[in-house]
């Protein structure tokens, strides 16, 4: 739906932009862990890569639209595409600093070099070259290239050196791809207490003349490029049993994708970079200057050379009070709800529930949808431990979940050979919910327990986003999940329930029908508020819905780790919002919706953000939690992420990203104090 232009609203690359930005911020923050701050840098690369695979991707071939294309859409998409590069190439220049004339000081300083080919002494020159002929050279396979002759086809996001052999008389070039199957770094032996490491790029630096031996030449120069490719599907959008196929040719497909961006080290002399341009028929726009290393995002494995005190450390999960691992968790839950909060308390709680439900013999059906799944799941093999039990199944898996494709097709054709019913999900619309039902026979009587998250089943990313996971056997929920799972079996969506909010029926209903009740308090002179959290907020006409309860005097608290289009305090529209970002160890993951509900406090969870896919074009689940000691626990959390006055930024329309000041002197860091409450919980009677 074009926006109305009157509202204010900043577009949603630059406002993701800026979430980056916030990203960077981490790795320049100098109370962060060392090697920590390298990870944020990884992931700082790691996102933007995604970014021009997806959304640049997609605002290029929207700037091909013709004008009365683009006057729906309400921007141009070339002019946004020309702020986005102009962003871009800032913070590239930013992260270069930092990690060039900042980073690798501090690690010096740690006694940590990172070595570059031409610092190598004849010791740890000659063990970079014994590593270089045992383990790199038989994997390289360097190509010649010709003046005339094309380039060959470049793979997306994988490291290529471009090579220049000079002579008086003649210049060659050729293209080196980077093994991706090895390590990116290499620790060096130590010596008199230095620890030396150097990166792969430069191992083959040191040693391009064992590589290019045959010529003769004066010079040899070698700089990195790599390209970053179009990442969007083209489908089919029917559901078939031809779909899987389908899918997996769109994959290979992406692999050839539309160039989006070349980043080149900047080092690179002018030829070289027009010689590629031309060959690879780029454009200005497609060029990022870079610096000599790509693919940052491997830095998530810089490896720590025995100083733990260059990482956060790692707090062990803490148990969940009363809900003990030693008992029946079927049977601690049909006594009352849990709440699961992790990475703080333990993900092993869904995985044990998971496999007391696979060989409890009272356990007759299983039920549950999964979006995003680990290399090795602990959630998979429960399942077919179930059906190998002789338990019934039913295991929706989204095979579109972005960039996990192929991943999850793995998964579906193994739970399919081992008898599982597999659901593929509905035809125009993503399964994004996370969920699952099971079916027991009690006194001869179906009893259904419950256990719905914000984030998903997946343990390795449980270690690191922060999310909610409810168990329940409240009959409000599990009655409405029935229906749920039965539409969700049969390819229909799911309608008729009373007390989930599932999308794409009922999100956008039930979430007005809550603002216009506080809407309708504030103008009754009462009190009336709403805290909302989520991973983004961008559906324009959620945004106009927030601005209108803004003016009605309802006071709206945010807090929005990515992307957000909305301005706040923005005279006539938001005087009455503020908003707030956490970026922090731990990646805040949970979507939570709190309406004050005249003093009768409404605490809702679910798998949505508020963006326009989530609420229309996706199968998402909201709950509503109704135990009063978890509606308390939840807002506690919450109102402590409200206070946080160290890793929450302000967010506006500019980017300024400035760190959130509170009224109080004592410094407040959200993570470690949610932390300590969950911890203080435990010792409560």
């Amino acid at each position: 739906m074009p926006h109305d232009k009157r509202i204010p609203l900043v577009n949603r690359e630059i406002s993701w932009l800026y979430f980056n930005d916030r990203v960077l911020q981490e790795a320049a923050d100098p109370t962060v862990p060392l090697i920590d701050r390298i990870r944020f840098l990884a992931i700082f690369s790691s996102n933007l890569d995604e970014f021009y695979r997806v959304r640049v991707a997609t605002l290029t071939r929207l700037a091909n639209l013709n004008e009365k294309a683009k006057n729906l859409l309400g921007y141009n998409p070339k002019k946004v595409l020309t702020q986005i590069k102009s962003i871009v190439i800032k913070q590239e220049r930013k992260f270069n600093n930092l990690y060039e004339n900042i980073i690798i000081k501090q690690l010096a300083a740690e006694k940590i070099f990172i070595l570059n080919e031409k610092q190598l002494n004849v010791t740890r020159g000659a063990s970079v070259n014994e590593y270089f002929r045992n383990k790199i050279l038989p994997t390289l396979v360097p190509i010649m290239l010709d003046e005339d002759s094309p380039i060959p086809e470049l793979r997306d996001r994988a490291i290529y050196f471009f090579v220049k052999l000079t002579t008086k008389k003649k210049t060659r070039l050729a293209l080196i791809e980077f093994p991706d199957n090895l390590p990116r770094f290499m620790v060096l032996p130590q010596t008199n207490d230095l620890n030396f490491i150097i990166l792969l790029d430069d191992v083959i630096r040191y040693s391009l003349d064992e590589i290019f031996f045959i010529f003769e030449y004066d010079s040899i120069e070698a700089y990195s490029i790599q390209l970053t490719r179009d990442a969007e599907l083209d489908l089919d959008k029917e559901v078939s049993e031809k779909f899987i196929d389908a899918l997996s040719k769109s994959l290979q497909k992406r692999r050839k994708g539309k160039p989006m961006r070349l980043l080149y080290d900047a080092e690179m002399p002018a030829d070289m970079v027009n010689n590629l341009t031309l060959k690879l028929n780029l454009h200005s726009e497609n060029l990022i200057p870079g610096n000599r290393y790509h693919n940052f995002k491997d830095f998530i494995k810089f490896p720590n050379t025995n100083k733990p005190q260059l990482e956060y450390p790692r707090y062990k999960p803490l148990p969940v009070k009363d809900l003990s691992f030693g008992k029946s968790l079927i049977n601690q839950i049909m006594v009352k709800d849990y709440l699961v909060s992790t990475p703080y308390q333990s993900f092993d709680y869904t995985i044990h529930f998971l496999r007391e439900a696979a060989i409890d013999p009272k356990v007759k059906e299983i039920s549950i949808s999964l979006y995003r799944l680990a290399e090795n799941s602990s959630v998979i093999h429960a399942l077919i431990n179930a059906a190998k039990n002789g338990k019934k199944v039913n295991c929706l898996i989204e095979l579109r979940a972005r960039f996990d494709e192929q991943n999850n097709i793995y998964w579906s054709n193994r739970l399919e050979e081992e008898g599982v019913n597999v659901i593929y999900g509905i035809p125009n619309y993503k399964v994004h919910a996370k969920t699952c039902l099971v079916m027991r026979i009690e006194k001869s009587k179906p009893a259904y327990y419950a256990c719905l998250s914000t984030g998903n089943f997946n343990e390795k990313t449980a270690n690191i986003y922060a999310d909610h996971t409810l168990f329940t056997c409240n009959k409000k929920i599990t009655d409405d999940l029935i229906l749920v799972f039965k539409d969700l079996q049969r390819g229909a969506l799911p309608k008729g329930l009373r007390n989930l909010i599932v999308s794409p029926v009922d999100s956008r209903p039930a979430i007005y029908k809550m603002i216009d009740q506080e809407i309708k308090t504030a103008k009754a002179g009462k009190p009336a508020y709403m805290i909302l959290k989520m991973n983004s907020l961008s559906d324009e006409q959620l945004i106009t819905k927030l601005y209108q309860a803004s003016g009605a005097g309802v006071k709206i608290s945010l807090i929005v780790r990515g992307m957000c289009c909305l301005i706040p305090q923005v005279k006539g529209y938001s005087e009455n919002i503020k908003v707030i970002s956490i970026v922090d160890k731990y990646l805040e993951h949970a979507r939570v919706l709190i309406f004050g509900n005249e003093g009768k406090e409404k605490v809702y969870l679910t798998s949505a953000d508020l963006m326009t896919r989530n609420i229309d074009n996706r199968v998402e689940v909201g709950f509503p939690i109704y135990d009063e000691a978890l509606k308390q626990q939840i807002r506690d959390i919450i109102d402590i992420q409200l206070q946080d006055n160290t890793k929450a930024r302000d967010l506006n329309g500019i980017g300024t990203n400035k760190y959130h000041k509170t009224k109080s002197d004592v410094l407040h860091r959200a993570q470690i104090e949610i932390y300590n409450y969950l911890k203080a919980k435990n010792i409560q009677n």
